[in-house]
């Protein structure tokens, strides 16, 4: 089961922010979910998020309110994942410049509103593929799909301008899935001249957390993938690694299957 929340753009009409169209990519994963797109003719569901992350992250618990952006007292309870002293709750509330998104506070009724239409659905439908398919198999493998900026930064790496590694794992320092899972995404990748790192300086957030119960067979782990890899981050347009990369994620697909005994599921993709 693959699962991509980052990869939308589309802007929902009561947005309204205040920066510019462009800007409002700033934490996309850009054509993550293109990359993974071919997984569905082997057989492995692939659920991709088509709204823009800087309008609603779903890879926030739904708790997980800044109240520096709203206009009213949260009604409800909350969660304080640290996410929103840096302005990326639930709703974000800066880019990742610090530039502020909005040039209002937010109601109480439109963040409800953006939960009911596109954080619980996506939610809940994640929930219903991996309960699908640990029901028929007894257990599940889930790959949550992110891209990564190709250089540090103070915000999440402690230190600015150095090379990021091809490729970091997160399981939560290995609650969210059971090692072997991990080490063998790990090996897999380092096999095909990959530079791997294991939970740093990404560990892994609500998505991998929220649905992760290794000893009941629901393993979670997070992928980031360079985007110097695939595409020109200026331009924000694939370059001519993106199809050498996908045919490589491919096949990691099907070694996983596999590895992990559920093969005969799948299609064989033809090997390039």
């Amino acid at each position: 089961m693959l699962d991509s929340p980052h990869s939308g753009f589309r802007v929902p009409a009561d947005f309204r922010p205040a920066v510019e169209p462009r800007a409002l990519r700033d934490g996309e994963d850009c054509f993550v979910d293109e990359l993974f797109l071919p997984a569905s003719k082997m057989g492995i569901p692939l659920l991709a998020a088509q709204f823009a992350r800087t309008y609603i992250d779903v890879n926030r618990h739904v708790a997980d309110i800044d109240p520096r952006l709203m206009a009213e007292p949260w009604p409800h309870p909350t969660v304080d994942s640290g996410k929103a002293a840096l302005g990326k709750a639930l709703v974000w509330r800066t880019l990742k410049d610090g530039r502020p998104i909005y040039d209002r506070a937010l109601s109480v009724k439109e963040v409800l509103a953006r939960i009911e239409r596109y954080h619980r659905p996506y939610h809940d439908t994640l929930w219903e593929l991996l309960a699908n398919a640990h029901t028929r198999f007894g257990v599940v493998y889930h790959l949550n799909c992110h891209s990564m900026g190709p250089m540090t930064s103070v915000e999440f790496d402690g230190v600015d301008g150095k090379p990021r590694p091809d490729f970091v794992l997160g399981d939560r320092d290995g609650s969210t899935c059971e090692p072997a899972f991990t080490n063998f995404v790990a090996e897999f990748l380092r096999g095909e001249g990959y530079e791997v790192a294991l939970n740093h300086p990404f560990k892994g957030v609500e998505l991998v957390a929220a649905y992760s119960d290794p000893p009941a067979g629901r393993h979670s782990l997070q992928l980031e993938i360079n985007q110097r890899l695939y595409m020109d981050t200026q331009t924000l347009e694939k370059h001519d690694g993106f199809a050498k990369l996908q045919a490589r994620l491919m096949h990691l697909l099907q070694a996983l299957g596999e590895r992990f005994g559920y093969a005969q599921t799948m299609i064989r993709p033809r090997r390039s």
